[in-house]
């Protein structure tokens, strides 16, 4: 199994060199020990309350591109404290990963309040996941509604390739003369394969009414 190492310690001082290089020389003898293939050694010297760090999302980056299934620490603490170690045991499960530590000579045990925090946030990602969809689903229903075919006005078509990402202005004012809002406008044009984000739905269209009224 691949697996990333990964080792912090909180500040830069000198007599943190010492801890940083004890970090990697017992999780370079845990991963031979359990058999892992180490794929990249990453250590950093920052607050553990932190989540901005080059270090962690370089292997949040790894774990969801699928190039290591496994992170090993030396503890808990060393990915983070606080919230910001609750948001990366998320992320980590997210991206499908493992977390092993040395202090535990295994696969990391959360204690039980962590375990809850974490299965509350699941439930609250999925809710989000959810009510996004649903905003999509009404937005185009309602754009249907008010008569507009997406198969007649949308440019984008497949033809075996990827999706256009570029939007067609007359699509966004068309939707927003039959009644759309700018967030319904964005959510309806997501639902029919175009990544088109509410400020740019705003920032088209104000550009279409300074053309417009140049023009007059």
């Amino acid at each position: 199994m691949n697996a990333v190492i990964y080792c912090r310690v909180s500040t830069k001082k000198e007599a943190q060199e010492s801890s940083l290089a004890r970090q990697k020389e017992e999780l370079q003898r845990f991963a031979s020990d359990s058999g892992f293939t180490i794929y990249r050694m990453i250590e950093e010297k920052h607050s553990g309350y932190d989540i901005d760090r080059d270090g962690i999302l370089e292997v949040l980056d790894l774990l969801k591109e699928g190039q290591v299934e496994a992170l090993l620490i030396q503890d808990e603490t060393r990915l983070g404290r606080g919230n910001a170690k609750i948001a990366l045991l998320h992320a980590v499960h997210k991206y499908g990963g493992t977390i092993y530590t040395v202090n535990q000579n295994g696969e990391l045990q959360l204690s039980e309040a962590d375990s809850m925090v974490l299965e509350i946030v699941s439930i609250v990602e999925e809710f989000q996941r959810k009510l996004h969809n649903l905003k999509i689903k009404r937005g185009m229903d309602k754009a249907v509604k008010e008569g507009y075919r997406p198969q007649r006005n949308l440019s984008h078509q497949h033809h075996g390739g990827r999706d256009r990402v570029e939007v067609p202005i007359e699509e966004i004012v068309n939707l927003r003369h039959r009644g759309l809002t700018f967030h319904e406008v964005a959510a309806t044009l997501k639902g029919f394969g175009h990544n088109v984000s509410k400020a740019t739905v705003h920032r088209r269209y104000k550009e279409y009414v300074d053309e417009q009224s140049e023009k007059h």
